[in-house]
Order: C-alpha cells, then structure tokens, then sequence
C-alpha cells in the first residue's frame, strides 16, 4: 500500500549540510565528506539544522531507501567528529611475509612463499600504517576505511588449500570509531 512518509535527521552542531543534484555534502572546519545517493521521488530538504525527507506515495522500498541514506548520514555526522579505525594483524605460520606502504599502494612480498608481490590499492582519504604485525588502517569515511582494510583482507585469501594448515594472511580483529583530535 502506498502512503505518505515524512521523516528527518537532526545535524549536529558546527555540521554544515547541503544536497544538490542527489549528492550530500557535510562540513565541520575543514572536514568535508560527499556521499552520492540516489532518493527517487523523494523531496529532500535541509533547512533550520535538519535533513527532511518527503514522498507523497512510498512503498516499502522508498522507505528502506530513505532509511539507508539515514543511516549512512549518521555514518558522516560521526565521521566529521572522531576518525574511524579498522585494526589488522598480520599471521603467517609457514613463510615470514612482509609488508610495505609504497606511495598509495600496500605491497606483501612472500605471501606463502609466492615470488611475485601482492599489492593493495589503498582509497583515497585513508591512511595506513604498518607498525610491526599490525597494520592500523583509519580515516573520516566509514566506507573508504572498511573497503580498504576488506581489500587488504581479501589479497591474502587462501584458496585450494587446507585453511587448518596454512593460517597465513592479514585478518582484521578488531573496529573502532574512536580517535578524537
């Protein structure tokens, strides 16, 4: 059944918003993050420190949209606070790997014992560094942060072997959202 659903966000104090052209830009100081969001038939308003959502006739998909982008708003709000950091360590049972930062790229060389070097793209706006076994991968975009630290997961997946024998990789252990400045 189509009906009307309105609904908002407050913004935070200090937060800046605007939307145009379906995409969200928020700003505290000099942090500034952008997120494209596609709200079909939906009018979106901001206005007198909050982010109104309208549409005449939703169905239960426009609603699960709207709610989404709610969430992914709230995401930004705590972003522009305190930076988000994904923390890894690195595990290798048979051969020692070792891994770098070169420019925006993280590079794991002897990954099993492999000659040529896995490497990593690391997205921008996110910073990474490796302090012995941990990499600590951070920054304001929650998306950015965990597609990089999947990413680097995910290079050192093991296929076709036995996973009880060879427990070599970067495993993420823990998620945090809570370096303040």
């Amino acid at each position: 059944m189509k009906r009307k659903f309105e609904t908002f966000i407050e913004i935070p104090e200090g937060v800046e918003c605007s939307y145009q052209n379906g995409e969200f830009e928020c700003k505290k100081g000099e942090n500034l993050l952008k997120k494209k969001m596609s709200l079909f038939d939906t009018k979106v308003e901001v206005k007198d420190g909050k982010i109104s959502f309208n549409i005449k006739k939703a169905n239960k998909n426009n609603i699960k949209i709207i709610r989404s982008c709610i969430s992914h708003l709230k995401n930004i709000f705590s972003g522009l606070e305190k930076d988000f950091v994904y923390r890894l360590e690195i595990c290798y049972v048979h051969f020692p790997m070792t891994v770098k930062l070169e420019g925006n790229k993280l590079v794991i060389s002897n990954f099993l014992g492999e000659k040529k070097s896995r490497t990593v793209k690391i997205e921008e706006e996110v910073k990474v560094e490796v302090k012995g076994k941990d990499v600590v991968v951070s920054g304001r975009d929650l998306e950015k942060v965990g597609q990089t630290a999947a990413n680097i997961e995910n290079v050192t997946k093991v296929s076709g072997r036995d996973r009880r024998i060879f427990q070599d990789g970067i495993f993420i252990v823990s998620k945090k959202r809570a370096i303040e400045e």
